[in-house]
């Protein structure tokens, strides 16, 4: 059964930096297209980020520049390195990919940005 797993939310203040990182098991990462979305308290769950299994990226227009999806097809992970943290990028991060047409989440990680 595939898990997915994520970490390295916490708190930090406006101006900082986060990694996030998804951990996927079983052996279907790399042919994955992988994505980061966030749902911030009293809003909809919303896209952040994806990457292709070939590496192509899309971002959303409210963190272009400042995040970065990446993975690393070995280790069965993807990254959300986030920059220039804002108060309103605080919510819960998810990481999903899809499998059999059915999306799978991960159980998603805090993020609490100050200012």
């Amino acid at each position: 059964q595939v898990q997915l797993v994520e970490s390295g939310g916490g708190w930090v203040q406006a101006g900082g930096s986060l990694r996030l990182s998804c951990a996927v098991s079983g052996s279907i990462f790399r042919s994955k297209e992988m994505g980061w979305y966030r749902q911030a308290p009293g809003k909809q769950r919303e896209l952040v980020a994806t990457i292709t299994s070939f590496g192509t990226t899309n971002y959303a227009d409210s963190v272009r520049g400042r995040f970065t999806i990446s993975r690393h097809n070995i280790k069965n992970t993807a990254y959300l390195q986030m920059n220039s943290l804002e108060p309103g990028d605080t919510a819960v991060y998810y990481c999903k990919t899809v499998i059999n047409f059915n999306d799978l989440w991960g159980q998603g990680t805090q993020v609490t940005v100050s200012s």
